[in-house]
């Protein structure tokens, strides 16, 4: 019998590994799946720290972190919020979702069974109260009261663990609700106590006036985004490299700076005291920020925070530098923006207004919201030409001008004769702005949700009284 040639035994060697290779194909990474499918699945939460509904469409930390990953995968997010908390991990592990970014703790529990891509900030586990009730201070406090929490998280393991110590530790778990709801219930004397992260503690807060932290249960722990354990590590390797460029390019802390940088400004009194004028002065000036707002085309409650940071909405305030009126205007500034009197109301909104406006133009065209409107806010507060000089500054010292986050780092240099003494303008109050455009931020925040408050309870009570009209029958009449 003739024995085939080696040429022969190649072809034929090759093509059975040919045919083998393809009847048993290895699939290609999952990174490389997402893109193919264009679709980038995020499972997520509906919170102040996440994602939610903001006056410019869906916002939040976690939405913009994901907004910037997904484009440079190439491909588009679909979010997916999972109707509990303890839902999110397995609606990665089942596959529905490519990763969760929902302000996850890492935690030793967690990790047996997910993956964790790197670290993008830390929080830190603490017991919520009410003022002007008993402060809770150690875990002892906590025993025998009514104690309220997220079912399947992170705080939920950390009382397990406690209970080891202290087996009459006993709480309720949620897994229906979010954590602002429990510290809603915590406002309301609902409950006793819950557990809440520092970051939303500090974004709920501002809402909240009556809520305080006891104590820190945890010491800080690191957030990051969680993954199934795949077949390859293509989805963590990418999570790294994008996560190492917004570090060293600044972004990640620009996005820090845009969500948790104004909150914290409001103490107690400064919080009630917006609240009692919210109610008694801003219906007067309403329609006039409404109108000058529109002029310039700005949120008219963005204009009204920052009537309240001048003057608390009083037409007739006057500071020892003789500036006056809602607006706070100068005489010279009045007389530019050619309003004749600075008390009244009307024009000093407009006048405001108009100086935003002219603020805002001088500004290079290169520069992006919002760091745009933040520089406007401290050049409204400072003057055109201080800003300038602590944009200028901000550059000789290697930071970005056009940043709000960098410029408010140096600003306060202003007023330091090292510093002012080799700038045009020479002194200025540098710390001000930086203090005036973060409680601008706040005030901004705290009038969209009271707002919304307001316009809820209005409906549902026009509601209910149509509901009521309508069930009069003729023979009750």
């Amino acid at each position: 019998m003739q024995l085939p040639s080696t040429t022969k035994l190649t072809t034929c060697l090759l093509m059975a590994i040919s045919l083998l290779i393809g009847s048993c194909s290895i699939p290609p990474p999952l990174v490389e799946r997402i893109k193919a499918s264009g679709e980038l699945r995020v499972a997520t939460r509906n919170s102040g720290t996440t994602l939610y509904e903001g006056s410019e469409g869906l916002t939040g930390l976690e939405y913009d972190l994901v907004q910037l990953f997904a484009k440079e995968l190439g491909v588009k997010p679909h979010f997916i919020i999972p109707e509990g908390f303890d839902d999110l991990l397995p609606t990665v592990i089942n596959g529905d979702a490519h990763l969760a970014a929902a302000g996850l703790t890492v935690t030793p529990e967690r990790q047996s069974i997910i993956r964790f891509g790197p670290a993008y900030q830390e929080i830190t586990q603490q017991v919520i109260y009410r003022g002007g009730t008993h402060r809770p201070r150690k875990i002892e406090d906590l025993l025998d009261k009514d104690l309220h929490i997220l079912a399947g998280s992170s705080h939920e393991e950390e009382l397990l663990r406690l209970q080891k110590d202290y087996p009459v530790l006993r709480w309720t778990s949620h897994d229906n609700l979010e954590s602002a709801e429990l510290m809603q219930m915590v406002e309301d004397k609902a409950i006793d106590f819950t557990i809440a992260d520092s970051n939303e503690f500090a974004v709920t807060r501002r809402f909240m006036p009556h809520i305080k932290v006891g104590f820190n249960l945890t010491e800080p722990q690191p957030l990051a985004w969680a993954m199934a354990h795949a077949e390859d590590a293509s989805l963590y390797q990418a999570m790294e490299i994008f996560f190492n460029r917004i570090r060293e390019d600044g972004t990640l802390p620009q996005l820090i700076e845009r969500h948790y940088g104004h909150i914290g400004r409001l103490n107690f009194v400064e919080l009630r005291t917006f609240l009692r004028h919210l109610k008694n002065r801003l219906p007067k000036y309403r329609a006039f920020f409404e109108e000058a707002a529109e002029m310039i085309g700005m949120d008219w409650r963005l204009l009204a925070a920052i009537g309240y940071q001048e003057s608390h909405w009083n037409p007739k305030a006057k500071s020892p530098t003789g500036v006056r009126g809602i607006m706070m205007l100068t005489l010279a500034t009045a007389k530019h923006m050619k309003i004749e009197s600075r008390l009244d109301p009307q024009q000093s909104i407009t006048g405001g207004a108009k100086y935003l406006q002219f603020i805002k133009r001088r500004l290079p065209e290169r520069i992006q919201e919002p760091d745009r409107l933040w520089l406007t806010l401290a050049g409204y507060n400072v003057g055109f030409g201080h800003l300038e000089d602590a944009r200028i500054l901000t550059e000789q010292l290697g930071g970005d001008p056009d940043k709000w986050v960098e410029v408010k780092k140096h600003l306060p240099k202003l007023s330091l004769k090292k510093w002012y003494k080799n700038l045009k303008r020479g002194y200025a109050r540098g710390k001000e702005p930086v203090n005036y455009v973060d409680n601008i931020r706040a005030y901004y925040e705290l009038l969209k949700w009271q707002l919304r408050k307001i316009e809820a309870t209005e409906k549902a009570e026009s509601e209910n009284d149509a509901s009521h009209v309508l069930s009069i029958t003729p023979d009750a009449l």
